[in-house]
């Protein structure tokens, strides 16, 4: 095997790695941390998104099982009489 080349461009990736990582002293930490926390969480967020799907959904439910069972069209199926001009 080769040795490796030697680096042209003096640009030292593992260098630059290990700078870019989190600052031991970040002074806008204690700032952003509001944003992620108590009303602010994801699941919070979501769940305002949509106040009034829940119970929009259940109302919805609940009339489509009343329109199943309880009003149901009693002339469904009967064929229409020619003699009446309809």
């Amino acid at each position: 095997m080769p040795p490796p080349r030697p680096n042209l461009t003096g640009f030292d990736v593992r260098k630059l790695v290990a700078s870019s990582g989190p600052t031991p002293k970040d002074p806008w930490k204690r700032i952003e941390e509001w944003r992620y926390t108590g009303p602010f969480t994801r699941w919070n967020r979501f769940k305002g998104a949509f106040p009034g799907l829940g119970i929009a959904t259940v109302a919805f439910t609940i009339y489509c099982g009343y329109e199943y069972l309880f009003l149901k069209d009693k002339h469904h199926g009967e064929a229409h009489d020619a003699d009446k001009g309809h």
